[in-house]
């Protein structure tokens, strides 16, 4: 089976440029430092899986020529994870889209966005998302797509990344419990947040993700939820052989199956 994961954003909460800033990677003219709030698109075995709605995730739809979801999976429940939802209605107007997420995530969904649940007036139109609770160690069936959930720590918090066949998306993280390494064994790409180079509380910093590349050695891997802090052009120069700095619209390719 052939994957291809587009990465359809690729920076932190507040995107690049920040509104109001004036350092030199806000005001760079290399496009790769652009970077809209994280979200990605798998594409596989005839199915089309999004990651994470982001606030651009209209925009990221129209760059990518998305037309059709099959399903959708957050990592959690940060706004520059999140609240792109409403956006979701123009691809569930002729049939509803099932999301999951942790039992956390479904919470901060039903609360922030009641509205999608409730009997409103007509006009206008709401998405219509039917949400499932997974839990670690479950697997979630897309056509023949399996979809594992990677428990993770962002902070305080228990996020998930997601893993499908051979690629593993891991956005926000500043711990990998030991019992989710063996979820990411095998891996030909690793998607993995670094958030700058300094040392942060709740996100890897550049030199912990590449620390977690290293014990977790997948044949390639990408950094992303990259803030102001760092520019393309740095992180090209920072990395090893293996490992690349993503960019928004980078298209990730892999024909390896999964077992």
């Amino acid at each position: 089976m052939k994957y291809e994961l587009t990465l359809l954003g690729t920076g932190t909460s507040i995107g690049i440029p920040v509104p109001g800033c004036e350092c030199r990677i806000c005001r760079s003219f290399d496009h790769r430092n652009r970077r809209n709030r994280t979200s990605a698109l798998l594409r596989a075995g005839g199915q089309a899986v999004l990651i994470d709605t982001a606030p651009e995730f209209r925009l990221q739809a129209l760059s990518a020529g998305l037309s059709g979801l099959d399903a959708v999976f957050w990592t959690h429940g940060h706004a520059d994870h999140l609240h792109g939802l409403d956006d979701l209605r123009a691809l569930t107007w002729k049939r509803p889209l099932k999301g999951y997420a942790s039992s956390e995530t479904i919470e901060e969904i039903r609360t922030r966005f009641d509205y999608l649940w409730k009997e409103t007036q007509r006009g206008g139109g709401k998405a219509k998302v039917i949400l499932n609770t997974v839990e670690p160690g479950e697997t979630v069936n897309v056509g023949p797509l399996e979809m594992i959930p990677i428990p993770v720590r962002h902070g305080d918090l228990r996020v998930f990344g997601w893993r499908c066949g051979p690629i593993a998306y891991v956005t926000d993280a500043s711990e990998i419990p030991e019992e989710s390494y063996p979820l990411l064994e095998g891996l030909s790409i690793l998607v993995v947040g670094a958030l700058r180079f300094k040392a942060h509380p709740t996100h890897f910093s550049v030199e912990r993700a590449l620390e977690e590349i290293k014990k977790i050695r997948p044949k390639r891997a990408y950094l992303t939820h990259i803030s102001h802090e760092v520019s393309h052009r740095q992180l090209m120069k920072a990395t090893p052989r293996n490992v690349w700095p993503a960019r928004d619209g980078l298209r990730l390719r892999t024909s390896e199956v999964s077992d």
